[in-house]
């Protein structure tokens, strides 16, 4: 991933948006940032174009029509995260967002459970090391 500027929490929204339907229009992308118009279709524009200029979406354009897409992965985001807040030490990023989070015993049970599947996963990619 380019060394880019973060996203702000507004293009954090975006950007969960363009996650979810891969890629849209201003206007697709409005309608899901902000149903009750809150936002102006214009505001959505500048964001998105500044976003490009940041390096986190790109476009490809389909008639008068600019359609924008994510040029990183949640995932890919997630990382430089951890690695720029926490030094990628995924316990420590783990135990600030259980403080902050104030989770239940059931959602600490489905993380135990979420870890002991993504480690049998891990186990049967690298040969059981």
């Amino acid at each position: 991933m380019a060394e880019e500027l973060p996203p702000s929490e507004r293009e954090l929204d975006v950007l969960k948006v363009l996650w979810e339907i891969g890629s849209g229009s201003v206007r697709d992308v409005h309608d899901r940032v902000s149903p009750d118009s809150e936002l102006a279709f214009n505001t959505i524009q500048t964001v998105l174009r500044n976003m490009e200029d940041k390096g986190l979406v790109g476009h490809r354009a389909e008639g008068r029509t600019f359609i924008y897409f994510p040029k990183h992965t949640r995932e890919q985001v997630t990382s430089r995260f951890l690695t720029k807040v926490f030094g990628g030490a995924l316990d420590q990023f783990v135990l600030s967002m259980l403080h902050v989070a104030d989770a239940t015993p059931k959602e600490l049970k489905d993380l135990e459970e979420l870890i002991a599947r993504v480690r049998v996963e891990k186990q049967g990619k690298n040969g059981g090391k």
